[in-house]
């Protein structure tokens, strides 16, 4: 980071990464300015950098904010790079990256990424619990939790840092180079950000881009098309898979979760029916993860054994007359919400909708069909979902206009062994100020049910 003392270093975007990459700079003798939109009052963190002697512009984006003397801009995630001051900084020449590679250069730690449409919290969440367990010194982070920079200074090299990493994330990389990198999925999702597949999966493959041969990139074996666009990678490749064996990898076989380096015989981890984690994928991904950084099998299995989940993501809430309630509220596009709805053995009372995003919902008739015996419907998107509803021959639809009709609605249409999800295909921003918000909402109509019955 000697590189950047005495150097102009323009941070757009307060929020809490914002913040933190600017007193990182500071502190390695950069000559900081921070810049956000936002009005003065609606941003956070300005008299803790104003204190430093950090100067912040609020409210709008000056004119002369970039010039040839700028080394470098790291940007909110968010930020979308049509935004005119990223605009202006790309024609001046100067580089605009995100904290994760600012990290990555600091860090003394070797890195574990992971990234993916699908399942990056619980995953990440997983590989820090197993690797807590098993006596490994590690610090999770990254889009969750703490802002990787600041774990980045913390983090010996004797630990390991566990990074959830977005697609916004590792799109502002260029040296970027972790010593783990997964992939854990890849669908259709922040196309209006990326705006075309491509380049949504060529800012996912950054985090390969930088590894060597003393590195290990882990990839998802059922998605042949992503293997197939991921091309020779330079550095170990190991693979994941529900279906079959893989050459190198964790796969699940009669059951069972078995391990193989592709040398000798497969080692067998644990029974799919003895996890506590709702999703095999992610727990395929984490015991990979985790063997490779030098957990033990013991430690795995403990975890995956007593994983309580991820608030938001397939989060158990009660059980009410017989009926069970989980709280999914961060599946926010239709894949998520399909692999919640198949991981559910018994039959669905499915609350859904948010967001329209221009999305028909078609690729979910079939899952419907199989699991959902009703449909509680919400939001903008809720007369689309209502009507491949009626596609998959489901006879009970119901549209409701806030989370307590859905819970009350879906209560009333339960019986005891079914299960009532919410998980909504969609974004929340229609309703909800976040996705966080939607679920708290839900668990709260659940709390209130049972309350009501008691």
């Amino acid at each position: 980071m000697m590189r950047y003392q005495n150097q102009h270093v323009v941070v757009l975007g307060m929020a809490k990464s914002g913040v933190a990459v600017a007193k990182l700079l500071h502190r390695f003798g950069a000559h900081v300015v921070v810049n956000d939109k936002k009005p003065r009052e609606e941003a956070t963190g300005i008299e803790e950098l104003e204190a430093l002697g950090i100067p912040v512009i609020c409210g709008h984006h000056p004119e002369d904010l970039l010039h040839p003397g700028v080394a470098l801009v790291v940007k909110n995630p968010g930020i979308p790079y049509e935004a005119p001051p990223v605009q202006q900084a790309l024609a001046l020449g100067i580089p605009v990256v995100t904290e994760v590679e600012l990290a990555s250069r600091i860090a003394k730690a070797p890195i574990i990424g992971i990234t993916g449409s699908n399942g990056k919290t619980t995953t990440t969440t997983l590989v820090g619990q197993i690797l807590k367990e098993a006596g490994l010194g590690v610090l999770v982070g990254g889009n969750i939790g703490t802002v990787l920079c600041s774990l980045a200074e913390e983090a010996g090299s004797d630990q390991w840092l566990v990074a959830e990493l977005s697609s916004f994330q590792l799109m502002g990389t260029q040296e970027f180079r972790p010593h783990i990198g997964v992939l854990l999925n890849l669908y259709p999702a922040h196309l209006d950000y990326h705006h075309t597949m491509e380049a949504y999966l060529d800012a996912k493959l950054k985090m390969f881009a930088n590894q060597t041969a003393d590195d290990i990139a882990i990839l998802p074996f059922d998605q042949p098309e992503v293997l197939a666009k991921c091309g020779e990678l330079p550095a170990q490749v190991y693979y994941f898979s529900k279906t079959r064996q893989v050459p190198r990898g964790a796969f699940v076989q009669d059951g069972v979760i078995r391990f193989t380096d592709g040398q000798g015989p497969s080692e067998d981890i644990i029974s799919v029916a003895d996890m506590t984690v709702p999703h095999v994928d992610n727990a395929l991904a984490a015991i990979l993860i985790a063997k490779l950084a030098g957990a033990d099998t013991g430690s795995i299995v403990q975890v995956l054994s007593t994983f309580p989940g991820v608030e938001h993501r397939m989060e158990y809430v009660d059980s009410i007359a017989g009926v069970k309630y989980f709280n999914d509220s961060k599946a926010t596009n239709p894949e998520a919400a399909s692999r919640a709805l198949q991981a559910c053995q018994e039959p669905v009372v499915w609350i859904c909708g948010g967001l329209d995003r221009g999305v028909d919902f078609q690729e979910l008739v079939p899952v419907m069909k199989e699991r959902v015996k009703a449909v509680i419907a919400l939001g903008q998107t809720a007369p689309i979902l209502l009507a491949r509803a009626e596609e998959a021959g489901i006879n009970e639809r119901i549209h409701v206009d806030t989370v307590e009709k859905a819970v009350l609605a879906a209560s009333q249409l339960a019986q005891p062994g079914d299960v009532v999800l919410l998980s909504p295909a969609c974004a929340s921003w229609d309703m909800f100020p976040s996705f966080e918000v939607r679920g708290s909402m839900f668990k709260d109509g659940v709390h209130r049910l049972k309350t009501s019955l008691a």
